[in-house]
């Protein structure tokens, strides 16, 4: 029986023969944590003000900016539909904000093929300030100076937060590439 079934035993990277990638934990980690990350709003916060920053989005630019080939132009579409059903958003918003992401995230990889943190970090506060601003105006909040100020003080949070959420992007970008050997 043990001959047959195969057991799977996780390592760190070595160099060995007989290793391999797991392909549904190299292409589900990154769906799958923008997912979990679009499911903040459901969490048991009570809050005053609406100061939770959109954490789907911001992990959604932390991966593309960490890793910019791995998530296609059209994943917009179906993560932007996810974040859509859970936060709150008219339908539609986060579709058309999210595909634009990406696009602009790409347009800058084009122009600037270089890259460093405060490049990311300041593409990153631009894309978080456009969404921000951009979610607003699609949940027809009318522009009060408290409104403003609430999403600004959002913003800021965002902006603080992001290189913590782009860390770990890049921590389960570790776990996503670890490798499993297979003991046959």
């Amino acid at each position: 029986m043990d001959s047959v079934v195969s057991r799977v035993r996780t390592d760190g990277p070595s160099r060995s023969i007989n290793r391999t990638q797991s392909p549904i934990r190299a292409l589900g980690v990154p769906w799958g944590t923008i997912m979990l990350a679009s499911l903040t709003p459901w969490l048991p916060i009570i809050a005053p003000v609406p100061i939770l920053p959109p954490f789907g989005f911001m992990m959604l630019i932390a991966w593309r900016l960490g890793r910019p080939n791995l998530l296609p132009l059209w994943a917009g579409f179906p993560l932007g539909l996810f974040d859509d059903l859970f936060s709150g958003q008219p339908l539609g918003s986060g579709i058309l904000l999210f595909s634009l992401a990406l696009i602009a995230i790409d347009l800058i990889e084009i122009r600037f093929p270089w890259r460093s943190f405060w490049l990311d970090w300041l593409s990153a506060g631009t894309l978080l300030l456009l969404y921000l601003t951009a979610t607003t105006l699609f949940a027809r909040v009318p522009l009060t100076d408290l409104q403003v100020q609430l999403v600004g003080s959002q913003l800021l949070f965002c902006i603080v937060l992001f290189p913590i959420i782009a860390r770990t992007a890049a921590l389960l970008d570790r776990l996503r590439l670890q490798r499993v050997r297979r003991i046959d």
